[in-house]
Protein backbone atom coordinates (compact mmCIF):
# COMPACT_ATOMS: atom_id res chain seq x y z
CA UNK A 1 0.00 0.00 0.00
CA UNK A 2 2.94 2.17 0.93
CA UNK A 3 4.88 2.05 -2.42
CA UNK A 4 1.20 2.54 -4.41
CA UNK A 5 0.24 5.81 -2.48
CA UNK A 6 4.04 7.20 -3.52
CA UNK A 7 3.59 5.97 -7.02
CA UNK A 8 -0.38 8.03 -7.30
CA UNK A 9 1.23 10.81 -5.55
CA UNK A 10 4.05 11.02 -7.65
CA UNK A 11 2.04 10.89 -10.76
CA UNK A 12 -0.22 13.73 -9.09
CA UNK A 13 2.49 15.67 -8.05
CA UNK A 14 4.03 15.45 -11.66
CA UNK A 15 0.36 16.06 -13.55
CA UNK A 16 0.10 19.13 -11.17
CA UNK A 17 2.84 20.76 -12.30
CA UNK A 18 2.26 20.08 -15.80
CA UNK A 19 -1.33 21.28 -15.94
CA UNK A 20 -0.57 24.30 -14.12
CA UNK A 21 2.10 25.42 -16.02
CA UNK A 22 0.13 24.93 -19.41
CA UNK A 23 -2.63 26.40 -18.03
CA UNK A 24 -1.49 29.25 -15.96
CA UNK A 25 1.23 30.06 -18.06
CA UNK A 26 -0.58 32.83 -20.32
CA UNK A 27 -1.71 34.58 -17.13
CA UNK A 28 1.67 33.87 -14.80
CA UNK A 29 3.36 36.35 -17.75
CA UNK A 30 0.34 39.05 -18.18
CA UNK A 31 0.26 39.35 -14.09
CA UNK A 32 2.98 42.22 -12.56
CA UNK A 33 6.06 40.17 -10.99
CA UNK A 34 4.91 40.26 -6.95
CA UNK A 35 1.23 39.24 -8.16
CA UNK A 36 2.55 36.39 -10.91
CA UNK A 37 3.99 34.73 -7.56
CA UNK A 38 0.70 33.78 -6.02
CA UNK A 39 0.81 31.02 -9.08
CA UNK A 40 3.83 29.05 -7.86
CA UNK A 41 2.93 29.68 -3.98
CA UNK A 42 -0.56 28.25 -5.08
CA UNK A 43 0.73 25.65 -6.62
CA UNK A 44 2.93 24.77 -3.50
CA UNK A 45 -0.24 24.35 -1.58
CA UNK A 46 -1.19 21.95 -4.03
CA UNK A 47 1.57 19.72 -3.41
CA UNK A 48 1.08 19.87 0.16
CA UNK A 49 -3.08 18.79 0.00
CA UNK A 50 -1.75 15.96 -2.37
CA UNK A 51 0.79 14.66 0.40
CA UNK A 52 -2.15 15.08 2.76
CA UNK A 53 -4.77 13.36 1.14
CA UNK A 54 -2.37 10.64 -0.77
CA UNK A 55 0.08 10.09 1.12
CA UNK A 56 -0.95 10.87 4.87
CA UNK A 57 2.06 13.40 5.27
CA UNK A 58 1.22 16.53 6.78
CA UNK A 59 3.69 19.65 8.66
CA UNK A 60 3.31 22.56 10.85
CA UNK A 61 5.69 25.55 10.90
CA UNK A 62 6.91 27.07 14.09
CA UNK A 63 8.74 29.94 14.67
CA UNK A 64 7.27 32.79 11.71
CA UNK A 65 7.50 35.24 14.26
CA UNK A 66 10.99 35.10 13.91
CA UNK A 67 11.39 36.17 10.45
CA UNK A 68 12.11 39.79 9.90
CA UNK A 69 10.68 42.35 8.19
CA UNK A 70 12.53 43.42 5.10
CA UNK A 71 15.20 41.63 3.29
CA UNK A 72 16.50 39.01 5.25
CA UNK A 73 18.56 35.75 4.26
CA UNK A 74 16.92 31.93 4.64
CA UNK A 75 19.28 29.44 5.58
CA UNK A 76 17.64 26.36 5.66
CA UNK A 77 18.98 22.58 6.20
CA UNK A 78 18.04 20.79 2.72
CA UNK A 79 17.29 17.20 2.54
CA UNK A 80 14.48 16.98 0.04
CA UNK A 81 13.38 18.45 -3.13
CA UNK A 82 10.47 19.14 -0.75
CA UNK A 83 12.09 22.21 0.28
CA UNK A 84 12.83 23.78 -2.31
CA UNK A 85 9.36 24.63 -2.78
CA UNK A 86 7.20 24.28 0.47
CA UNK A 87 7.76 27.34 2.29
CA UNK A 88 6.84 29.41 -0.86
CA UNK A 89 3.55 30.46 0.70
CA UNK A 90 4.86 31.60 3.77
CA UNK A 91 7.82 33.82 1.83
CA UNK A 92 6.39 37.26 0.67
CA UNK A 93 9.29 37.64 -1.88
CA UNK A 94 11.73 35.37 -1.92
CA UNK A 95 14.74 35.29 -4.63
CA UNK A 96 17.14 32.45 -5.36
CA UNK A 97 20.57 32.61 -6.55
CA UNK A 98 20.54 29.18 -8.97
CA UNK A 99 22.81 27.96 -11.41
CA UNK A 100 22.27 30.20 -14.60
CA UNK A 101 21.32 26.17 -17.04
CA UNK A 102 18.16 26.19 -15.03
CA UNK A 103 17.37 29.25 -16.75
CA UNK A 104 17.56 27.38 -20.26
CA UNK A 105 14.42 25.00 -19.50
CA UNK A 106 11.68 25.96 -21.14
CA UNK A 107 8.75 27.21 -19.41
CA UNK A 108 10.95 26.83 -16.01
CA UNK A 109 13.51 29.43 -17.06
CA UNK A 110 10.88 31.50 -18.11
CA UNK A 111 9.23 31.54 -14.52
CA UNK A 112 12.47 31.76 -13.02
CA UNK A 113 13.86 35.34 -15.01
CA UNK A 114 10.16 36.67 -14.54
CA UNK A 115 10.59 36.36 -10.81
CA UNK A 116 13.91 37.96 -11.15
CA UNK A 117 15.97 35.32 -9.97
CA UNK A 118 19.82 35.52 -10.07
CA UNK A 119 21.81 33.14 -12.30
CA UNK A 120 25.19 32.33 -11.76
CA UNK A 121 28.49 30.47 -13.53
CA UNK A 122 29.09 28.02 -10.86
CA UNK A 123 32.57 27.79 -12.56
CA UNK A 124 32.66 31.74 -12.26
CA UNK A 125 35.38 33.88 -10.63
CA UNK A 126 36.49 37.82 -10.06
CA UNK A 127 34.13 40.15 -11.78
CA UNK A 128 31.11 37.51 -12.85
CA UNK A 129 30.76 37.44 -8.82
CA UNK A 130 31.21 40.41 -7.99
CA UNK A 131 27.99 41.60 -10.15
CA UNK A 132 26.60 38.69 -8.98
CA UNK A 133 26.55 40.05 -5.21
CA UNK A 134 25.58 43.30 -6.36
CA UNK A 135 22.27 42.22 -7.76
CA UNK A 136 22.11 40.27 -4.70
CA UNK A 137 22.11 43.44 -3.12
CA UNK A 138 19.78 45.27 -4.91
CA UNK A 139 16.90 42.62 -4.75
CA UNK A 140 17.43 42.40 -0.93
CA UNK A 141 17.68 46.47 -0.63
CA UNK A 142 13.58 46.06 -2.17
CA UNK A 143 12.98 43.92 0.42
CA UNK A 144 13.39 40.60 -0.75
CA UNK A 145 14.37 37.35 1.41
CA UNK A 146 17.37 35.13 -0.28
CA UNK A 147 16.93 31.04 0.15
CA UNK A 148 20.94 29.85 0.81
CA UNK A 149 21.11 26.35 1.15
CA UNK A 150 24.35 26.49 3.55
CA UNK A 151 25.16 23.10 2.82
CA UNK A 152 24.89 23.64 -0.81
CA UNK A 153 23.61 20.54 -1.65
CA UNK A 154 20.65 17.53 -0.50
CA UNK A 155 21.72 15.79 2.97
CA UNK A 156 20.33 12.70 3.68
CA UNK A 157 18.96 13.26 7.47
CA UNK A 158 20.93 12.75 10.26
CA UNK A 159 24.26 12.60 8.00
CA UNK A 160 27.91 14.53 9.15
CA UNK A 161 27.36 18.49 8.35
CA UNK A 162 29.23 19.87 5.46
CA UNK A 163 28.71 23.24 5.73
CA UNK A 164 29.90 25.87 3.08
CA UNK A 165 31.96 29.22 3.53
CA UNK A 166 30.08 31.13 1.17
CA UNK A 167 27.28 31.84 2.68
CA UNK A 168 29.59 33.99 5.48
CA UNK A 169 30.90 35.79 2.58
CA UNK A 170 27.31 36.48 1.57
CA UNK A 171 26.72 37.79 5.03
CA UNK A 172 29.60 39.69 5.32
CA UNK A 173 28.61 41.19 2.40
CA UNK A 174 24.53 41.62 2.26
CA UNK A 175 24.67 42.89 5.74
CA UNK A 176 20.88 41.48 6.66
CA UNK A 177 19.50 39.29 9.15
CA UNK A 178 20.06 35.34 8.52
CA UNK A 179 17.51 33.20 9.47
CA UNK A 180 18.38 29.25 10.11
CA UNK A 181 15.47 26.72 9.57
CA UNK A 182 15.40 23.27 11.31
CA UNK A 183 13.55 20.37 9.54
CA UNK A 184 13.46 16.66 8.74
CA UNK A 185 11.50 16.58 5.48
CA UNK A 186 13.83 14.00 4.29
CA UNK A 187 12.74 11.35 6.31
CA UNK A 188 9.62 11.56 4.42
CA UNK A 189 10.07 12.43 0.70
CA UNK A 190 13.66 11.12 0.53
CA UNK A 191 16.13 11.95 -1.71
CA UNK A 192 16.80 10.17 -4.77
CA UNK A 193 14.01 7.57 -3.86
CA UNK A 194 10.36 7.49 -5.26
CA UNK A 195 8.96 6.29 -1.98
CA UNK A 196 6.86 8.87 0.17
CA UNK A 197 5.75 7.96 3.92
CA UNK A 198 3.43 9.33 6.03
CA UNK A 199 3.51 10.93 9.33
CA UNK A 200 3.40 14.35 10.82
CA UNK A 201 6.79 16.91 11.21
CA UNK A 202 7.60 20.17 12.29
CA UNK A 203 9.72 22.76 10.46
CA UNK A 204 11.24 25.48 12.97
CA UNK A 205 12.03 28.79 12.43
CA UNK A 206 14.84 30.11 14.76
CA UNK A 207 15.67 33.73 16.29
CA UNK A 208 18.04 35.34 13.21
CA UNK A 209 21.59 35.71 13.42
CA UNK A 210 21.68 39.99 13.19
CA UNK A 211 24.40 41.12 10.87
CA UNK A 212 27.63 42.82 12.13
CA UNK A 213 29.16 39.89 13.33
CA UNK A 214 32.68 38.64 12.39
CA UNK A 215 32.40 36.17 9.25
CA UNK A 216 33.68 33.05 10.84
CA UNK A 217 32.25 34.28 13.99
CA UNK A 218 28.37 34.22 12.36
CA UNK A 219 29.77 31.13 10.24
CA UNK A 220 29.97 29.21 13.93
CA UNK A 221 27.07 30.46 14.89
CA UNK A 222 25.45 29.28 12.19
CA UNK A 223 26.74 25.60 12.11
CA UNK A 224 26.04 25.42 15.92
CA UNK A 225 22.65 26.90 16.15
CA UNK A 226 21.37 24.85 12.84
CA UNK A 227 23.04 21.49 14.29
CA UNK A 228 21.70 21.57 17.43
CA UNK A 229 17.88 22.42 16.60
CA UNK A 230 18.41 19.75 13.80
CA UNK A 231 19.45 17.45 16.74
CA UNK A 232 16.40 18.26 18.71
CA UNK A 233 13.64 17.59 15.90
CA UNK A 234 15.50 14.84 14.92
CA UNK A 235 14.27 13.00 18.56
CA UNK A 236 11.20 15.12 18.41
CA UNK A 237 10.23 13.70 15.01
CA UNK A 238 11.06 10.00 15.46
CA UNK A 239 9.66 9.88 18.80
CA UNK A 240 6.30 10.93 16.73
CA UNK A 241 6.46 8.74 13.77
CA UNK A 242 7.65 5.10 15.34
CA UNK A 243 6.72 3.71 11.87
CA UNK A 244 8.73 5.87 10.08
CA UNK A 245 12.20 3.43 8.11
CA UNK A 246 15.35 5.13 9.17
CA UNK A 247 17.87 6.13 6.89
CA UNK A 248 20.97 4.47 8.38
CA UNK A 249 22.81 8.79 8.36
CA UNK A 250 19.36 8.97 10.70
CA UNK A 251 19.44 5.85 12.81
CA UNK A 252 23.18 6.58 13.67
CA UNK A 253 22.62 9.87 14.68
CA UNK A 254 19.48 9.04 16.83
CA UNK A 255 21.76 6.20 18.55
CA UNK A 256 24.61 8.91 19.63
CA UNK A 257 22.56 11.59 20.61
CA UNK A 258 20.17 8.93 23.14
CA UNK A 259 23.92 8.07 24.11
CA UNK A 260 24.46 11.70 24.62
CA UNK A 261 21.26 12.04 26.95
CA UNK A 262 22.31 8.87 28.71
CA UNK A 263 25.39 10.16 29.77
CA UNK A 264 24.36 13.53 30.90
CA UNK A 265 21.71 12.25 32.98
CA UNK A 266 24.47 9.78 34.64
CA UNK A 267 26.39 12.96 35.67
CA UNK A 268 23.69 14.50 36.19
CA UNK A 269 22.44 12.23 39.03
CA UNK A 270 25.87 11.83 39.88
CA UNK A 271 26.77 15.65 40.26
CA UNK A 272 23.44 15.62 42.43
CA UNK A 273 23.93 15.20 45.89
CA UNK A 274 21.26 12.32 47.70
CA UNK A 275 19.07 13.86 50.14
CA UNK A 276 19.54 12.42 53.75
Amino acid sequence: MLMVRSILFNMAFYANLILQMIVLTPVYFILPRKKAYDIPKNWARSNHWLMKKIVGTTFEIEGLENVPEGGCIFAPKHQSFWDTFALLPWQKDPVYILKRELTWIPLFGWYVMKQRMIPVNRGARGKVMVAVMERTKQEMDNGRQLIIYPEGTRRPPGAEPEYRYGIARIYRDIQVPVVPIAMHPGLFWPRRRSIRFPGHFKVRILPPIMPGLDPDEFFKTLVTTLEKASDELLIDTVEANPHLRLPATAANRLAELRSEQQLQSVVTNLSTPSSQ
